[in-house]
C-alpha cells in the first residue's frame, strides 16, 4: 500500500513540478503528467505480474539476466542504439522511449547475487574462493557504470553488493580491506574529472560558485527553506519556475519541501523508512536463504537510493543523478522499482508462519 501512495503522490508532484517547463519547451503542460502516468500504469501491471510469479523462478534466470543486463550497459555505448544527455551515455533509444538499463542492472545484480550467495555460502569466508570473484565482478560493472558518468549507479550497487555479502557472512575485514585499496581509486576518479571536482568544491562551498557548480544545490536550500513548516500549498511552488534545474527528477524532493514542508518531507522520509523496515521483516521471515537475500537486497537497493537522495537535495552528500524512487519522474526507475516490489511481495507470501 505505501508503494501505491508513493507513486500516486509521484504522479502528482511531477505534474506539479513540471507542467510550467513543459508547457513552454513542449506546448503541453501536461506533457511530464501523461508519460508518468503510463509509467505508473505498467509498472503496477509489471509489480502484479511479478507478485504472483515463484520467486524460485529467477533462480534459473539469474546468469542469463545478469550477463544480459550487462551487454545491454555495454549497448549505450553503440552510435544510433546510445542515447547522451549532459555528457552522460546511460540510455538505450526505443521508440518513444530512452530506457535506462542501469535500472533493470541494479535489479539483476541482486537476483544473481541472492542465487550465487546462496550456492557458495559456505565459502564466503575464503577470500581467494568467496569474496575475490564477487569482488571482480562488482570491479567490472561498476568501471561500465563509470564510463556511462553514472557514478550514483555505480556507489548503489556497489553498496547493495557489499551490504549483502556482508549479511551473507563474508568477513569484515575483507570489506574494510577492499575499502582501504578502492579509497585512492575513488580519490583518482574525482581528482581526474573536471566535472566531479566541481561537484566536490560546489558540496563544500556552493556560495563559491552561486551561480554554476553551487546553483543547483543553493536552489534546493531556497526550496526547502520557503517551504517552512507547513509549505506554500501543493502546486504554489516558485522554486520550479525555471530556478531548480531537474525539479521533477532528481530533485522533486525540495519542490515537495516547498510545497508540502518539513512536515511533507518527514512524512515522506518517514514511509520510505517504514517500506524498508517492513521489507527486512519479510527477509528475515523468507522460507529458504534465496528468498531471504533476495528481499534483502531489493530493502538495501530501495533505501540507499532513497537516502542518496534525499542526501544530495539536503546537501549532505555532493550532487549525483539518482532519482527518488517511486516519486521521481522517469519511466526505467518507476517500472523496474515496481516491478522489484512485486518479487518482494511473493517472498512475503512465503515466509515462515505466512501459510
Amino acid at each position: 500500500m505505501m508503494v501505491v501512495i508513493l507513486t500516486c503522490f509521484g504522479v502528482v508532484m511531477v505534474y506539479s513540478a513540471s507542467s510550467v517547463m513543459a508547457a513552454k519547451k513542449y506546448h503541453d503542460g501536461f506533457y511530464f503528467l501523461k508519460r508518468q502516468s503510463i509509467y505508473a500504469l505498467i509498472g503496477f501491471a509489471g509489480m502484479a505480474v511479478a507478485m504472483h510469479i515463484d520467486y524460485h523462478v529467477w533462480k534459473k534466470w539469474a546468469v542469463p539476466l545478469f550477463f544480459g543486463c550487462f551487454f545491454l550497459l555495454l549497448l549505450v555505448f553503440v552510435p544510433g542504439i546510445g542515447g547522451a544527455a549532459k555528457g552522460a551515455s546511460r540510455w538505450i533509444r526505443l521508440p518513444g522511449f530512452n530506457f535506462q538499463p542501469s535500472e533493470l542492472a541494479k535489479v539483476a545484480l541482486i537476483i544473481y547475487m541472492a542465487y550465487s550467495l546462496d550456492k557458495r555460502q559456505e565459502k564466503l569466508r575464503q577470500f581467494a574462493s568467496g569474496f575475490f570473484p564477487y569482488l571482480l565482478i562488482l570491479g567490472v560493472f561498476i568501471m561500465v557504470l563509470l564510463k556511462q558518468h553514472d557514478m550514483g549507479a555505480a556507489m548503489t550497487m556497489g553498496t547493495v553488493a557489499i551490504v549483502m555479502l556482508f549479511a551473507a557472512g563474508t568477513r569484515v575485514q575483507y570489506i574494510l580491506g577492499m575499502g582501504l585499496v578502492a579509497l585512492p581509486g575513488a580519490c583518482y576518479l574525482v581528482f581526474t574529472e573536471a566535472y566531479r571536482m566541481r561537484r566536490i568544491t560546489a558540496f563544500l562551498d556552493p556560495w563559491q560558485d552561486p551561480t554554476n557548480a553551487g546553483f543547483q544545490i543553493i536552489q534546493s536550500w531556497l526550496a526547502l527553506g520557503t517551504g517552512g513548516f507547513f509549505g506554500q500549498g501543493l502546486g504554489e511552488g516558485k522554486q520550479k519556475l525555471f530556478y531548480l534545474p531537474e525539479a521533477h527528477t532528481d530533485f522533486i524532493l525540495s519542490v515537495c519541501g516547498e510545497e508540502l514542508g518539513f512536515i511533507g518531507v518527514i512524512v515522506i522520509a518517514s514511509m520510505f523508512l517504514l517500506l524498508v523496515q517492513r521489507s527486512i521483516r519479510v527477509a528475515i521471515a523468507a522460507e529458504d536463504n534465496f528468498g531471504r537475500f533476495l528481499a534483502f537486497g531489493i530493502a538495501i537497493l530501495i533505501g540507499m537510493e532513497a537516502f542518496i537522495n534525499m542526501a544530495v537535495v539536503t546537501g549532505m552528500l555532493p550532487t549525483k543523478g539518482l532519482a527518488l524512487p517511486f516519486v521521481s519522474y522517469g519511466g526505467s526507475s518507476l517500472i523496474i522499482s515496481l516491478c522489484a516490489i512485486g518479487v518482494l511481495l511473493n517472498v512475503s507470501t512465503r515466509m515462515r508462519g505466512a501459510q
